[in-house]
């Protein structure tokens, strides 16, 4: 561990000012100044490894007390604030009742130690699990040594992704909260200096293209304060394909989120995780969904529209496959499920 500064942030522009400073426009995660310290879940871990060097820790734990509330709303909004723990937020009855993609994904992710350390925001904000990004012994990385290249190319890429993939970077985005907000057109509201701005959380994340050092488009000093989602959800689950049961990434998986009348698919949202760069929207199969009876047929063509762009490398081609069944099984769950009133 190298030497870093640390401070603790009593209030939202306190946080920013610290993070702020000495911090240049678009300066890549892994070289950056300061960084923020919630749960600390990933960033101690990328510390210890020697991947993220901060030269100093702003500890905005303190925050808490005004960022951390889950409100279900009347208008069927829910806002969750983002240093709201990922235990919490998975256990709350509403959550569980009208988002439960949600609340499946936040169950599925990580173990319980973690859950009930982790917060919202970090954990949209992790990074990726690469092996060759996390052990820095590999200089060719281009997302922690730009312009180094890719090792993940042409090496063990079993784990990375098949969609959104460029020639500068193969690597997985990790999460699984994140699939459940960009697949319920959730919205990320963000304190910086200029006060609280918000857009669709579906650009919050930037796919590699020819910068993957740069992996969001927050601007220095910014923070991520709260989610917020319109219109309920129950009819709504997530699927997660893994080597193990417990405490592991996804090889695949699938949000999904149904508005079913008297057997027709009215509305229809699919994200897809474990497969692609960034959080993975998939809208010409949605398309294929809407104002149709659902059988079964429909759900394959539906899997196969999702992974029509993938593009699979020599160890992860069989994600493809899998990915296609992954969501053909969530289609149906969705449509069968019982509906908690």
């Amino acid at each position: 561990m190298r030497p870093f500064s640390y401070q603790r942030a009593t209030d939202p522009a306190a946080a920013v000012q610290a993070l702020s400073a000495a911090a240049a426009a678009n300066t890549p995660l892994t070289k950056a100044v300061s960084q923020p310290l919630a749960g600390g879940t990933t960033l101690i871990d990328l510390m210890k490894l020697d991947v993220m060097r901060p030269a100093g820790i702003v500890d905005i734990n303190p925050l808490a007390e005004g960022w951390s509330a889950i409100e279900p709303r009347g208008d069927g909004t829910l806002r969750l604030g983002a240093l709201a723990k990922m235990s919490d937020v998975a256990a709350h009855a509403e959550v569980q009742r009208n988002y439960p993609v949600i609340a499946d994904s936040l169950k599925l992710a990580a173990s319980a130690q973690l859950r009930n350390m982790a917060t919202l925001g970090g954990n949209v904000m992790q990074r990726t699990r690469c092996s060759y990004f996390r052990d820095v012994s590999y200089e060719n990385c281009n997302k922690r040594n730009p312009g180094s290249g890719c090792a993940a190319m042409d090496g063990v890429n079993r784990m990375h992704a098949v969609l959104g993939v460029s020639d500068q970077c193969i690597a997985t985005y990790p999460g699984d909260f994140a699939q459940a907000l960009i697949a319920l057109d959730a919205v990320v509201e963000i304190t910086g200096k200029s006060g609280i701005r918000k857009m669709p959380f579906a650009e919050l994340h930037k796919a590699p293209g020819s910068t993957p050092d740069i992996e969001t488009t927050l601007q220095p000093g910014e923070l991520i304060s709260a989610f917020s989602v319109s219109g309920r959800w129950p009819r709504s689950v997530y699927l997660k394909a893994r080597d193990r049961q417990s405490y592991e990434f996804a090889l695949s998986s699938a949000a999904i989120a149904l508005d079913v009348q008297d057997g027709t698919v009215r509305d229809a949202r699919i994200a897809l995780g474990g497969v692609a760069t960034v959080p993975w929207r998939a809208r010409d199969a949605e398309a294929l969904l809407k104002g149709q009876k659902f059988d079964d047929g429909l759900a394959q063509r539906v899997a196969d529209a999702a992974f029509a762009e993938a593009r699979g490398r020599r160890h992860n081609s069989f994600k493809i496959a899998l990915g296609k069944r992954v969501v053909a099984r969530a289609l149906q769950q969705a449509v069968t499920m019982e509906i908690r009133s």
